[in-house]
């Protein structure tokens, strides 16, 4: 993943509501939900929920499609992991990193 592409991933997520969205279809996996689920799920209105799920797809965070006569949306993945791999790249000085609560690398250099 680039700069811009980043950059625009954390803008969109840089809001309570849209990082709820994208939360909780990340937590849902690739079969998504409808937008009236959603909507219910977060207490969002309809027409708000309407503009983030618009800013979301925009940035490449979340995938629309048709089933019948609802729109289902689910998180893009792909763009999920090239944006952790941004923000992780050469993590720890290019040493292998474990997430840890007391420390933010384990490597082992001198």
């Amino acid at each position: 993943m680039d700069t811009k592409p980043a950059i625009a991933a954390l803008a969109a997520l840089a809001q309570e509501s849209r990082l709820a969205t994208f939360r909780l279809l990340v937590q849902s996996g690739p079969e998504g939900l409808p937008a009236t689920r959603i909507a219910e799920a977060l207490d969002v209105p309809p027409s708000s929920l309407s503009f983030h799920l618009k800013e979301l797809t925009h940035a490449g965070l979340v995938v629309p499609r048709q089933s019948g006569r609802f729109i289902i949306y689910s998180a893009n993945f792909d763009t999920m992991n090239a944006l952790l791999g941004f923000l992780t790249e050469k993590c720890c000085g290019g040493n292998p990193c474990t997430p840890h609560p007391k420390a933010a690398c384990t490597s082992t250099t001198n």
